[in-house]
């Protein structure tokens, strides 16, 4: 009954009139919460100082509907007061120990307030924190901890050396991550139990070491170090590394063991990872298909097209079938082929439907990203294995190449790579190229001139270059003129309308051609090539130079380049920089003889002989028949005195040339010259036989029989006096003629002249004067002649 009235106390009912307001008495203030001037309040100040916080209990403005509880006369009164619940207050004190008063906590109290200490709710204070405890670097553990680090920092950098392509760098790291690795393991079993060795620092550094290993082409080492991984059960996964093992025996050359480690690799693989079980499969049909097993590589990419359809499968699988010579299965895999999705966007996205400026801005930004530049990657993957299969199949699908191309034609048209099929046709038109077949060429290049701008473009380029070859620079040049309208930006139509203005001999317009061709695309070396070609032309040496340069550094080992670089500097009178790039030359066709003989031209003219010699039998060993070098090796043995030796090679003379009567003249003369005088007589009478008219010859018979004593002697003389009259008759005729007409003769002959002179425009040309050999044996046998005229008889 007490403890019900005591309830009744406390309940305190709420007025009538405030019915309506429900939030009447929030907006009274109660000054007690002031705190702003409690620093100037002289009353609270004292008693801060005298009662340390004493206060009346704080009656509550709003009345409650709960059950009041006693509160705690003062902060850290030593009376415990309890709740009617039994539960103690907050900031009560229990057993000597003052309770924290959490709902003031964060203000700054603590839980034993001292007396006579100041307000300081920041904890100001207490002062700076104390220093940290500095790290014993002496100890065990700081010292593996230091170790482990080092050890990673040494695997990074190799693998980042490796990346950059430094792969004695790579490996001398991935050793050294090795050995340190090694160190740290036998500190960690002296300090800690074997169980808290890191396994997967070990297992890093002994991958990335087999993988520069391998990477360094030192199999057999990274072979040891994945058996080591690989034998260690601690190592969680570490079986599919025998697909790296197969790799390496692949590239030994060791397929059946390859093929072993593949399958072993293949066996510890989950069929969850359904990707990877994909990649061994292929390598196993790539295997398979270098062993000459194609049934099996045929099972192989069958199973994957079946699976997960990729380019490379299908297009290995076309390849078994084609070496197994099977039709019918070579066209299902080519349609295959072409059914394997690429995954990738259209290109109409990076088109912007509309003029918002943030549109554009995005579109723009991700128009030439790295997801679109893999895009493109993989679009003309698609697109070369396609053309690659098509170009393959197409001869043997069919009766004939041009129905299998048709065929090829009808199944792209129909599929995604709608665009290839105009592709496939000019494929066909350059098959029938290759073939001779130049008129079924033309025909189906013709097919393309109502096609849309590309591919027109592409048709015209190949029909210029057509009639370029055939000499029909008209027709040529009207082909390239449709090839440049219909794409402005073809490097390849640019480049050949170039050559037919070079062929009408305009050089300046020829070079704006090319040049613009070099614009559209820099790589463009057929343009760059013709442009100095032109300079050449033009006399700007020093402009041909710098864009043969330019062509070398491009094609490195161009045996082309190499020869104009040389050519230029002979031209620039610079004979020491040619022969420099002709020995680059013949480092890189060194059979070439038309190189060699330059070379022993150019020593020759230096005054070395014998360097000249060797180039120029070097020349001969590679082709006898060039006639200016045999000319120069009988002129070097005459002049050394080594007459038998110059008769073989003005024999082969004789022989190339069997109507020019001086290479058998100088044979008869060597034999003369070496005192071989009845051998001499035998060549001249058997030249005589030939050549009846010939002057020279009877006057070396003259004197041969002379100085012999035979009785032919005057009867060659009577016929030498014959001719010697005849000859001076046809002179005096020619002067007569000459004296009467010989302006118009002369303008006819500047114009063949001028015919003469005419060289292909593309070709390295070089006009060669007269050897000081050649000048030599002409200057010798008019010395012969004048020895003759003495001693003939009267």
């Amino acid at each position: 009954m007490y403890f019900k009235v005591q309830m009744m106390q406390n309940v305190h009912l709420a007025p009538e009139t405030d019915e309506d307001d429900l939030y009447s008495g929030y907006n009274d203030y109660n000054p007690t919460y002031d705190t702003e001037e409690l620093e100037n309040d002289i009353a609270f100040q004292e008693a801060v100082r005298t009662s340390h916080g004493r206060r009346p209990p704080i009656t509550a403005k709003i009345p409650s509907t709960a059950v009041t509880r006693p509160v705690a006369t003062g902060y850290g009164s030593k009376t415990s007061l309890a709740s009617s619940m039994g539960r103690p207050m907050t900031g009560a004190i229990q057993d000597g120990v003052t309770r924290p008063m959490t709902a003031v906590r964060a203000a700054g109290f603590t839980k034993a307030a001292v007396r006579g200490s100041a307000f300081d709710p920041l904890g100001q204070s207490r002062g700076p924190a104390p220093p940290l405890e500095a790290k014993n670097e002496d100890s065990p553990e700081e010292k593996i901890r230091q170790l482990e680090k080092k050890v990673n920092e040494l695997v990074e950098e190799s693998c980042i050396a490796n990346s950059c392509g430094d792969l004695k760098l790579a490996l001398e790291k991935a050793k050294d991550a090795g050995r340190k690795e090694r160190i740290l393991v036998r500190q960690r079993e002296q300090v800690t139990t074997p169980e808290n060795i890191n396994l997967d620092l070990t297992y890093s550094v002994l991958f990335n070491l087999a993988s520069q290993y391998s990477a360094n082409e030192m199999y057999a080492e990274a072979l040891n170090t994945y058996q080591v991984i690989v034998k260690n059960k601690m190592f969680s996964n570490a079986g599919r590394l025998k697909v790296n093992m197969g790799n390496i025996y692949l590239k030994q050359r060791n397929y059946s063991k390859a093929i072993k480690f593949y399958r072993m690799a293949l066996d510890q693989i989950p069929s969850v990872h359904k990707e990877m079980r994909i990649k061994i499969m292929q390598n196993i049909g790539v295997t398979f298909i270098k062993t000459g097993q194609y049934s099996d590589a045929i099972n192989s990419f069958e199973h994957i097209m079946s699976l997960a359809p990729n380019l490379k499968a299908g297009f290995n699988l076309i390849l078994s079938y084609f070496a197994v010579g099977d039709r019918d299965k070579m066209k299902k895999a080519f349609q295959k082929l072409i059914a394997v999705p690429l995954e990738i966007d259209e290109d109409d996205k990076y088109i912007s439907p509309s003029d918002d400026p943030h549109t554009n801005l995005v579109i723009e930004a991700i128009k030439n990203d790295h997801l679109r530049q893999m895009e493109r990657e993989r679009k003309a993957m698609a697109e070369k294995y396609i053309m690659t299969a098509a170009k393959l199949i197409a001869p043997v699908i069919e009766t004939s190449f041009a129905v299998g191309y048709d065929w090829c034609v009808e199944v792209v048209k129909a599929s995604q790579y709608v665009e290839l099929a105009n592709d496939l046709e000019i494929n066909k038109a350059i098959t029938y190229l290759r073939q001779k077949d130049f008129n079924q060429a033309v025909e189906t290049l013709k097919m393309f001139e109502k096609k849309d701008s590309r591919v027109k473009s592409a048709a015209a380029t190949n029909l210029s270059f057509l009639y370029y070859l055939e000499n029909e620079f008209a027709q040529a040049s009207s082909y390239a003129d449709l090839a440049v309208n219909s794409d402005r930006y073809n490097p390849s139509a640019l480049t050949n309308k170039g050559n037919t203005v070079f062929a009408n001999g305009d050089y300046e317009k020829a070079a704006e051609f090319y040049k613009e061709a070099l614009r559209n695309d820099s790589s463009c070396t057929e343009a760059l090539y013709n442009i100095g070609l032109t300079y050449k032309r033009l006399n700007r040496l020093d402009e041909a130079l710098d864009c043969f340069l330019k062509l070398h550094a491009i094609l490195r080992n161009s045996a082309q380049v190499l020869y104009q670089i040389a050519n230029v500097y002979e031209l620039m009178e610079d004979p020491n920089q040619a022969i420099e790039w002709l020995m680059q030359l013949i480092s890189v066709v060194p059979t070439d003889s038309r190189a060699l003989s330059k070379l022993g031209e150019l020593y020759d003219s230096e005054g070395d002989k014998s360097q000249a010699f060797q180039y120029y039998y070097e020349s001969y060993r590679y082709f006898p028949s060039n006639i200016e070098v045999i000319e120069w090796l009988g002129a070097y043995y005459i002049d050394t005195q080594f007459c038998e030796k110059a008769i073989q090679y003005f024999e082969r003379a004789s022989l190339i040339q069997p109507s020019q009567v001086k290479w058998q003249l100088m044979v008869a003369s060597c034999f003369r010259r070496s005192g071989n005088y009845q051998k001499a007589l035998d060549t001249y009478k058997d030249i005589h036989r030939k050549f009846p008219e010939n002057v020279e010859c009877l006057r070396f018979l003259v004197r041969l029989c002379t100085d012999i004593g035979l009785k032919e002697v005057q009867e060659y003389a009577t016929k030498l006096k014959r001719l010697e009259k005849m000859k001076e008759i046809r002179e005096q005729r020619v002067r007569s003629g000459r004296d009467s007409g010989g302006g118009s003769r002369s303008r006819r002959e500047g114009s063949a002249g001028s015919d003469a002179s005419y060289v292909d425009p593309l070709g390295p040309q070089i006009e060669r004067p007269k050897t000081a050999a050649r000048k030599r044996i002409d200057e010798d046998d008019f010395a012969d002649e004048e020895l003759g005229d003495d001693l003939l008889p009267e």
